[in-house]
């Protein structure tokens, strides 16, 4: 499998078009025609399908895709790896966040990142843990920072940082006051609104719960915490997040947090690297800068708590 095809392909598919992709590889179009063409002889299966609005991969491009794209980014590692030996470290480095982390993160790692590493660049991705695990296994990922990952032999874990889980609702919903803290077993008389599975936090609620024999009334199911958090905000049910998910008061003024306890619900941050595939020293570094800045304190942004005045 030549390179030049494969990423002939991946770009064909991520642009959609023989021709834009064309442009962004400075070939021409019947030449990115061929190159793509050759790899389905090779392959003997046909990787993409024409519509009215450009190409789509097929089943068997869909899986070259994943792979493809995994291939690609090692061989950019590779180079990479051989440029720092020149000097200052370079290239790109990409890093995977969850939203909640993201919020509190990015911006500020970015302009350290840019002041620290001028020839580099930084890619930041934000999405839930089953999602960014699976990516740095593919190699799309240089690293993630991850809540409560599976055990996995293809992955190294490093603990950063450790933090407890709130009831999160809106004040003064169905006349009663959130209260300051609440226990497990009362989180039954409250419909959720939750991520649906495979979810970290998801899933560590609902290990705990049934180990504690806990009905759980699961209201809603919504993977993306902005809107999740838009929903509680509405009074259409509660959540269970970290203090990191409401750290903030301008946009959500009316949301309050109770602590769960008695047993208290802890989720588990990691930065996560996969085993077989080594850490450029771009990567180590900015590894260095985020636990840095965890360290730091940058996540122990307070919520809006339930004990808040009625009137804050």
């Amino acid at each position: 499998m030549d390179l030049r095809q494969l990423e002939c392909f991946v770009r064909v598919v991520e642009f959609g078009s023989v021709t834009r992709a064309a442009i962004t590889l400075n070939l021409s179009q019947p030449v990115v025609s061929r190159h793509v063409r050759q790899l389905e002889v090779e392959l003997k299966e046909h990787l993409l399908e024409r519509n009215g609005r450009g190409v789509i991969p097929t089943d068997a491009g869909k899986r070259l895709l994943e792979r493809g794209r995994g291939i690609l980014h090692q061989v950019r590692l590779a180079r990479q790896e051989i440029e720092d030996l020149r000097g200052a470290p370079s290239g790109k480095v990409v890093v995977g966040m969850p939203p909640s982390v993201g919020k509190a993160v990015t911006v500020d790692l970015v302009a350290e990142f840019r002041d620290t590493f001028p020839r580099a660049s930084l890619g930041v991705v934000e999405a839930l843990t089953v999602s960014m695990y699976e990516w740095l296994l593919l190699g799309r990922l240089d690293f993630a920072l991850l809540y409560n990952p599976p055990v996995s032999q293809q992955a190294v874990y490093e603990q950063v940082w450790s933090e407890d889980l709130y009831l999160i609702g809106r004040r003064g919903l169905g006349g009663k006051p959130m209260p300051s803290s609440v226990k497990m077993r009362e989180l039954a008389n409250y419909p959720l609104i939750t991520p649906g599975q495979p979810n970290a936090i998801r899933n560590l609620l609902d290990v705990q719960c049934a180990r504690l024999g806990v009905p759980l009334s699961i209201a809603l199911e919504v993977d993306a915490i902005e809107s999740l958090l838009d929903l509680v905000d509405r009074g259409m049910g509660y959540a269970v997040l970290s203090r990191n998910a409401i750290h903030g008061r301008s946009q959500r003024p009316h949301l309050r947090a109770a602590h769960i306890v008695a047993p208290t619900l802890t989720t588990q941050l990691v930065i996560a690297t996969a085993s077989q595939r080594p850490l450029t020293r771009l990567a180590q570094a900015t590894i260095a800068l985020i636990k840095r800045r965890i360290e730091g304190g940058i996540l122990r942004e307070g919520p809006v708590l339930a004990s808040a005045p009625p009137d804050a």
